[in-house]
Order: structure tokens, then sequence, then C-alpha cells
């Protein structure tokens, strides 16, 4: 496995931008560090591209013919390696070295279930979703739930026009010329779908490292959801839910009305399970921590409205967004990754003690990273870290100089829940 090629350009005729990622994409084939001959093709387009998505993916498809399966989607903002895109005509595209046979293109058409069928197993899955899909969160568990590792990673579409997915398989193509094939559609061998979610699943041959990264901290204590309707919270720890909140925010119901209501929009709630830590040990919170906002208050019945379907079991913790917090959580992701990289440390005696075949066992090289793909909040960003393109910035700091695409999600996604203000990192290994 070789470097992952990588491209990204802006400009007000997508065509124009699709050649400019096209010329970076052939330098780069032709440098012997990076794939030649890449299979899988992941592409990222800023709403301003939404309407031209089926173009643009046939001009990809066209001049890239040896890629012959294609993954994305569309969002408000997209990334590349330290750049972002944000309310300008962009595109971003990552050309993957990985084995045809070790991944599998699945959308509403071509499932997954449909893949392991064909007996591929699958381990794990990046994942493009619509927002709006009903009962979207259980077909994140059911979809986690086909993958060995029990692990997606991706996030929802964000546009302000279509919110359109890539989704083209060579296998899909090649079975469209069988005439009584009744699951191949003219949207099938086109490419580009509206709703539902698609993706590419890949096998336990393709390896990859993926953390969440936390944009919110803490601003209370955790507390047991002892009493709840629907979406409602009455009681944290057997108390009225609105008097823990106003009590945790030095408020009251007669302070003033605006400066009242300001403070709680201000203020998300983490849902957590009670098996959970929610708080890590130097005070942010837990990756698998959700993030929900506050939506409304009941006050006849003392309760908060959260935008969450309140189960059994689930701890609270109050907190806000800190552009601090999410800088450091960014850095100790990364920090993490390129930790897990690193050969393995022997002793002295250790190493005296290698004599022939057990030398060939020896960690001498470290893994390294062939490309990642960043999904961020597209409420994080520039605007949450302080300057344009920061964030990635950030990350290629920490990270190191790697191939890198990604885009800012209306939701991001990870194992099996469906988080808000996050970060989700994934690195591809050799």
């Amino acid at each position: 496995m070789k470097l992952f090629p990588y491209a990204h350009a802006t400009h007000p005729i997508w065509r124009m931008a699709a050649e400019l990622a096209l010329a970076q994409l052939r330098a780069q084939m032709q440098n012997p560090d990076y794939a030649n001959a890449p299979q899988l093709g992941v592409i990222y387009i800023t709403d301003h591209y939404a309407s031209q998505a089926q173009a643009i993916l046939e001009v990809f498809v066209k001049e890239l013919p040896n890629v012959g399966s294609w993954t994305g989607t569309v969002g408000v903002g997209i990334a590349s390696n330290n750049v972002e895109y944000f309310d300008e005509p962009a595109l971003s595209v990552m050309l993957c070295d990985i084995e045809k046979d070790s991944f599998r293109i699945f959308n509403g058409i071509n499932s997954l279930s449909g893949a392991a069928k064909d007996r591929f197993n699958a381990t794990s899955a990046l994942i493009h979703a619509d927002g709006q899909t009903p009962d979207l969160g259980e077909l994140i568990v059911e979809l986690a739930d086909k993958t060995e590792n029990k692990y997606l990673f991706g996030g929802l579409t964000s546009s302000r026009a279509e919110f359109v997915q890539f989704s083209r398989s060579s296998r899909q193509q090649e079975r469209s010329s069988i005439n009584d094939d009744s699951t191949v559609n003219e949207q099938t061998i086109k490419g580009v779908f509206t709703g539902g979610f698609s993706g590419v699943a890949f096998d336990e041959r393709v390896k990859l490292i993926s953390r969440v990264t936390q944009g919110c901290f803490p601003i209370s204590k955790s507390r047991c959801v002892t009493q709840s309707d629907g979406h409602v919270i009455l009681q944290l720890d057997g108390r009225p839910a609105l008097e823990v909140l106003l009590e945790d925010l030095n408020m009251n119901m007669d302070s003033p009305r605006t400066l009242l209501l300001q403070k709680i929009r201000e203020t998300l709630v983490g849902l957590t399970s009670l098996s959970s830590e929610a708080l890590k040990k130097t005070g942010g919170l837990a990756d698998d921590v959700c993030v929900r906002h506050i939506i409304g208050l009941d006050t006849l019945r003392k309760g908060i409205a959260v935008a969450e379907l309140i189960g059994e079991d689930l701890q609270l913790t109050f907190c806000e967004r800190n552009a601090k917090a999410a800088k450091l959580d960014l850095i100790r992701i990364a920090t993490e990754i390129r930790e897990a990289l690193e050969p393995q440390e022997m002793s002295e005696a250790e190493a005296l003690e290698l004599t022939g075949e057990s030398l060939l066992d020896a960690p001498v090289l470290a893994r390294k990273i062939m490309g990642a793909i960043y999904i961020s909040c597209a409420g994080r960003g520039g605007p949450h870290f302080g300057a344009p393109s920061a964030e990635l910035q950030l990350l290629k700091k920490a990270l190191g100089d790697v191939p890198l695409t990604g885009f800012f999600a209306g939701g991001e996604i990870a194992h099996h829940n469906l988080y808000g203000y996050t970060g989700v990192l994934t690195v591809f290994t050799n």
C-alpha cells in the first residue's frame, strides 16, 4: 500500500475545479511514493456544486477509469490537508490504494446485507447519511451490527441545496449489462443518490485507526436520568430536572428573561449510559458522550426537553461549546493515533535475546499513515477555532503532513452513535 493521492480545488466553475483536482491527482500518481492505480475514490463537494453532482462524478469516472468505485457526499464545508472551504464552491478528492476485494460499496439498493451474501466479511464502514431519514438512529445501530467490529465512521450530509451522495460500484456497473438483473436501476448506474445512506465497508485486510474528538466542555457533574417522558427529562437524581438545570447555571425563574433564555440556548446536554464514564480524568467529556440541544422547557412539570428520545439507564451532564477544550482534544486524538503507530519499545535485555527467526517479529518499523478522513461538525471549523482553516492546520501540526479529505457534517457518526459538535478522525495505515 502506498500514499493515497489527494487533491482539492475551488473555482466558480465546477469543471475548472475538477480539472485542477485532476491535475494534482495525476501529478501525485506519477510520484513513486503515491499509488498509481488506486481502486476507490472518495469525493466531497460543497453545496455550491450540489446541482452539478452528477456531472462532476462523470468527469472523474471518465478521466480516472482505473478507479472503479466512488463514495462521498455534500457538505456546507469540505476539508483537505491543512485547508477547509466554507461558503465557497470547492471539492476535495482522495484515491485510496485499497485492493478491490477488500471493500464493498453499499447504498439503499446495493445493501451491506447483499455484500454479506457475497461472502464479504465487513469489519468497519465509512457511512454518509441523510439526516431526514426516518429512524436514522436505529438504522445506524443496525448497520454497525453488520460489521464485525461494530464500527462505523462518517457523518450526515449538510447542504443548503440538494442533499446528494456519491455511491458508484464497479461491481454494479458490471451487473448492469445483465438484462435480467432487476436490482440495477438508472440511479445505481449514475452513482448519485438522495436520501437514505450509503458508504463503503472494509474487511480485516484494511488497517485503520479511528478516534472521536469532543468540542464541548462539562459545566456540571454527571447525574442519573431518573424520570423521563419521550424527549422530556423530568427528573435528575430524583429532583425536578428544571430545578437542577437552573441551579447549575446559577440562575432561577426570577432571573431576567432575556439573560435566562440566552444562557439556556448556550447550554447543551451530554448523554451516555450509566455504565460509562461521562467525564475523563482531565475533566473533559468522554468519547462516547453524545451532545444534544435543549429544545424547550416544561415549566408545568419542571422538565427540560432535549433533541433526543430519552430511554432508560442514561446519565446527563450539562455542557457548553468550548474552543480551548476542542483544540486540546483534537491534539489528543492525533497524538494517540501517532503513538499507536509508533514501534513498541523493548528493553535492552529483550533486544539481546532476539535471535534467528524471532528477529522477524521485532517491531523495527513503524506503521505509516497512507491517508486520512476527517469529518467534523458544521458548527466547528474556522469560526469555532478562531481563524479560517485553523482546525485543519492544528490537525496537520499534530498528525503530520498526510493525505487527507473530509467534510463538515450535520452530525457525526462513530461506532453506532450519532454525535454533535465532534470530529471523527480515521487514518488508513500500511
